[in-house]
């Protein structure tokens, strides 16, 4: 819920896309003025740059200059302040009706249903903002320390570095509530448990603390020779692909390149990982854990330690523990790029997912998908031979997470994938992937 949220405030703030939503909690903390930050690799189911926490300040790496106070000044907090308040209010209230008619294996399914949904927030916000010109001063008055652990790894990996200098911020505590209201055959919205017919009200709601990031804009460092700058020309290396480079075989090839060790593990440790992958798809809590940890793995100045009071993650952090440290950078970018696809989805995306494994239905999904992502932006007439073995009950699983990637479905059967879909449902495709490559190792 708290990704919706941030997701929605970029939206409406700027829908330029230089904002970027904190998706977690957790994490707001990490995203504050002057914290450093980490870009994520690109990949072709994410449309817009993403970042992740590097537990560290700008402050922790500056040696001592004439002004010991002369980063004071910039914080939000300092005597010089740049922040501006306003108000985000949002309230929808909507309802659908429809049904869909498909023909498989010359048997009719009409699918009917309706549904309303209500979500109603209004949130103070403060735009905390540290000017460029004054950061751009203190890199003449301070000095970077190079003999710092992490600014040494820093050097050798070549990673990228960015200091966040403008957040979005509640300026009081706020809460979020979301209603949802089904009644039909098929039911999109809520989980594939509940596709019998009838009513079933779905409540949800979010307090977010006084204080809490929400969304961040970020420079990038370069960093030389204990001095620092900043990088102010766009980095036009992010650039998501869309249609032009979204072909089918080009995602496979990415899947390989960061999973093709998942299809390589014994018949136990595809269990063990599926059982890992299948706890954080339940349990956003243990998804952060899992998600830090891999940081910390791929992080080489942490001396991680892989223990946890989780008995759906024990098993998994015992495996990478007592791996090779090739072996285990290895599995970390993979159960990294996993979760990263992972994210993307809705929650009841999530929970359609855990649905398909417990109908065995991953693999016919993924064929169904990958014909729907080759064929893109063009009408596609599913075929029926594909859905021949399918229940019912997998048909409208199907249907409903590809209707909450974006895919539309048309009264004749086929199906739509618009360029804007095409992130989303190529998200969905990785999943499916590796589900399918973890559940079937026997």
């Amino acid at each position: 819920m708290f990704k919706k949220v941030t997701q929605t405030i970029v939206n409406q703030m700027e829908p330029s896309g230089g904002l970027i939503p904190v998706h977690s909690i957790i994490d707001h903390e990490h995203f504050r003025p002057l914290c450093l930050v980490k870009r994520k690799e690109k990949t072709m189911f994410r449309r817009s740059p993403s970042y992740k926490q590097t537990w560290h300040r700008l402050t922790d790496f500056l040696l001592p200059g004439e002004d010991s106070n002369s980063t004071d000044s910039l914080l939000p907090s300092g005597g010089d302040k740049e922040s501006r308040q306003f108000t985000v209010r949002t309230h929808t209230n909507d309802r659908v009706d429809g049904n869909l008619s498909l023909c498989v294996d010359s048997v009719s399914t009409e699918l009917k249903a309706a549904a309303s949904s209500s979500k109603g927030w209004s949130i103070k916000l403060d735009k905390n903002h540290i000017p460029l010109p004054k950061l751009e001063a203190l890199t003449t008055e301070r000095k970077i320390n190079m003999d710092h652990p992490f600014i040494q790894q820093l050097q050798k990996t070549r990673e990228r570095l960015y200091v966040v200098h403008e957040t979005i911020e509640t300026s009081e505590e706020a809460c979020y509530e979301e209603s949802t209201t089904a009644e039909g055959c098929l039911i999109t919205q809520l989980y594939a448990k509940f596709h019998a017919k009838g009513t079933r009200d779905k409540k949800q709601s979010l307090t977010i603390p006084k204080g809490c990031t929400l969304a961040f804009k970020a420079i990038q460092l370069d960093i030389a020779d204990k001095s620092w700058y900043l990088q102010y020309f766009e980095d036009r290396q992010y650039i998501c692909d869309g249609f032009s480079g979204g072909k089918l075989g080009a995602l496979e090839g990415e899947i390989k390149e960061n999973c093709q060790i998942l299809s390589q593990l014994s018949s136990d440790l595809s269990v063990t990982f599926l059982k890992a992958i299948k706890a954080v798809m339940r349990d956003r809590n243990l998804f952060e854990e899992l998600n830090h940890k891999m940081d910390e793995v791929l992080d080489e100045t942490h001396n991680c330690e892989l223990k946890t009071e989780s008995p759906d993650l024990k098993d998994l952090f015992s495996s990478l523990q007592y791996s090779s440290r090739h072996l285990l950078l290895k599995l970390a970018g993979a159960i990294t790029y996993t979760l990263d696809a992972l994210d993307e989805l809705t929650e009841d995306q999530l929970l359609l997912l855990l649905e398909s494994l417990e109908e065995k239905a991953v693999s016919q999904q993924l064929k169904l998908i990958g014909i729907i992502l080759e064929h893109r932006n063009v009408h596609l007439n599913l075929d029926d031979s594909l859905l021949s073995s399918s229940q019912q009950k997998v048909q409208k699983i199907t249907i409903a997470m590809l209707e909450m990637s974006g895919v539309k479905f048309q009264k004749d059967g086929s199906a739509v994938c618009m360029e804007e879909a095409f992130s989303a449902t190529a998200a969905l495709y990785v999943s499916l992937y590796i589900l399918s490559v973890l559940s079937n190792s026997n």
